[in-house]
Formats: structure tokens, sequence, C-alpha cells
């Protein structure tokens, strides 16, 4: 179990040392120049004052070579330093520690009810002995997940904000104010849930464990959930941590939907005013959230199935 875990907290700080260098190189060769669009300039310096250029590129360490500044930077980010957004001239840190808790706010509700939405399908659609019930149940996920995400948000403003006012339709107005964005992030990602977990479920129906407990006289409630259900549930897991990556980028388009303060709304105007820095402390801190959320999976793996650890340490020894 110890290697295990070694392993894995090695796989994860390789993920991020890769996510931080993949945004470094991306943003470092991408068109325009932030620091005229932060003096006003636009993407033409002739319109300010050279010197005052020339200045502010210094300032942010943009007149040195381009693997100074990522061995700079890289060495500041490890100890969680990752400079002053260009265009508020904020601490990036603080920046996002303002913003983060809305945002977790958001999608630790949109996976809760992505979790217990596509639980529910998949069970109820596996579980019922009518052929057409389970048709229907069966054709909810695929089109859960064809339906963008920006109409899914209109279409619930549209009905539960402006026809019923059961809720509001914009800002971050306590409990009543995350239910619509949080049933917008949830519906494509529960329905990718029903999906993975009504399949595994058919799957794990038809083993022999399972006719072994039925034919030892446990009910079919009891089949069902207690020997299907957690075998069916690892590659549903998978799929979960994978998922909560989709729901920090999704906060993008629902936040801006919603007028809500968060991550998303932070994304949008730094990528707007090319503020590298800002930028890429977003990418890093999403990379961290996913990379800690598939720690988590992993590390669950085991209580489900030991045989996994078990399979690790017997490749380990080989190798």
């Amino acid at each position: 179990m110890r290697r295990y875990v070694i392993k894995r907290l090695a796989q994860a700080v390789g993920v991020l040392w890769a996510a931080y260098t993949v945004s470094f190189l991306v943003l470092d060769y991408l068109p325009g120049d932030p620091v005229s669009a932060m003096a006003g300039a636009g993407m033409d310096s002739g319109e300010v004052d050279p010197a005052r250029l020339a200045a502010l590129r210094h300032e942010y360490g943009f007149d040195r070579p381009v693997l100074v500044q990522y061995a700079d930077h890289l060495g500041r980010a490890v100890r969680g330093d990752f400079g002053d957004s260009i265009s508020t001239g904020r601490p990036v840190t603080s920046t996002l520690t303002d913003a983060l808790p809305q945002t977790l706010q958001l999608t630790s509700a949109a996976l809760l009810l992505a979790v217990l939405l596509g639980d529910g399908i998949a069970v109820a659609a596996t579980y019922t002995a009518q052929r057409w019930l389970r048709q229907f149940l069966l054709s909810l996920p695929p089109l859960g997940v064809s339906v963008p995400t920006f109409w899914v948000g209109l279409l619930l403003v549209e009905v539960f904000s402006f026809r019923l006012r059961w809720f509001p339709a914009f800002g971050n107005d306590g409990l009543k104010g995350l239910v619509l964005p949080a049933l917008t992030l949830a519906v494509p990602t529960g329905a990718q849930v029903a999906q993975v977990l009504a399949k595994s479920l058919l799957t794990a129906l038809d083993q022999a464990y399972v006719e072994t407990a039925r034919a030892k006289g446990a009910s079919r409630w009891r089949v069902h959930l207690r020997h299907a259900l957690r075998n069916a549930s690892l590659p549903a897991l998978t799929v979960v941590g994978l998922l909560v990556g989709q729901l920090i980028a999704g906060s993008v388009v629902v936040e801006t939907v919603f007028s809500r303060d968060g991550l998303g709304r932070v994304t949008a105007a730094a990528v707007t005013s090319q503020d590298i820095p800002l930028v890429q402390g977003v990418v890093v801190l999403g990379a961290l959230i996913f990379v800690a959320t598939s720690l988590v999976v992993d590390l669950v793996y085991p209580l489900l199935d030991p045989r996994i650890v078990v399979a690790s340490d017997r490749r380990a020894s080989f190798a």
C-alpha cells in the first residue's frame, strides 16, 4: 500500500509540473503584448512612451530570456508565488484565494448533484423490470451529454427565474442563488456518470458471482446494491475524478451566464486582458484541484477492490 501511495504522489507531482510547463510555453508564444495592453496601448506599443514600456517589461521580467523566466517563475511557483496580476497589480495568489471559495462551492454542489442524478438514473434503469421504463431512463444520459451547458443554464433561468420566480437569475445570493448554476453544471456531468455506471451495472449483473448470490437466497435489491453496484462503481468513480476538471472548466461558462463571482469570471477577465501571470495561476490551480481529486480517487480504489494494490505491487516487483 505504501509503494502504491508513493507512486501516485509522484505521478501527481509530474502532472503539476507538466501543466505549469505547457501553460508557460503556450502563454509565452501567444501573439500580443500584455505590457502594451496594460499601458493602454492596445497592440501598438508606439502609442506609449517606449521608456515606460521598457520599464514595465523589466518590472515583470519580460525582457529576460525565456529559460531564465521559466526557471525563476517555476522556483517561485513551488513556493506558491505566481507574481502580481498585470491588470490589477494584486498578487495572483490573493486574487485566486478570494475567488476560489465561490467556485469550490459551485463545483462541489454540482458534483454532488451529478453523482446523485447519475447514480439514481443508472440504478433505476438497471433495476426496473419494465422494459419501456428501462429504455426511457437509458435514453436520458445521451440526451444530457449532447445538450450544451449554456443552453441548459438559459433554459433553467427562463423557467425557474423569469416564469416561476423560484430562484434568482444572477449573483451569489446564498443557497437559492446556487441551485440553478449547480444544476446547469450537474446535468451533463450526471449524464456521463449515468452512462458509465449503467453499462457497468448491466455487465456486472451478468457475472457468475451475481448468480451465486441469487442462488444463496439474497434478495434482488441486495444483489443489485451490495454485490453488483460495488464492483460496477470503479469505472464510474474514475469518471467522477476526471469530471472534476470538466466542472472547473464549465464554471467559466456558468459563472458568466449567472454573473457569479469566482474563478470563471477571473479567468475570462485575465484572458481578455492578456494577464499572463493570472492565467497561469488559474491553470496551475485547476491542475492542482484535478490532481488532488484524482489522488483521492486512486486512494479509494483499494478500499473497493484490494486486488488493485496487489497487482500494482506485483508489477513493481517484476520491474
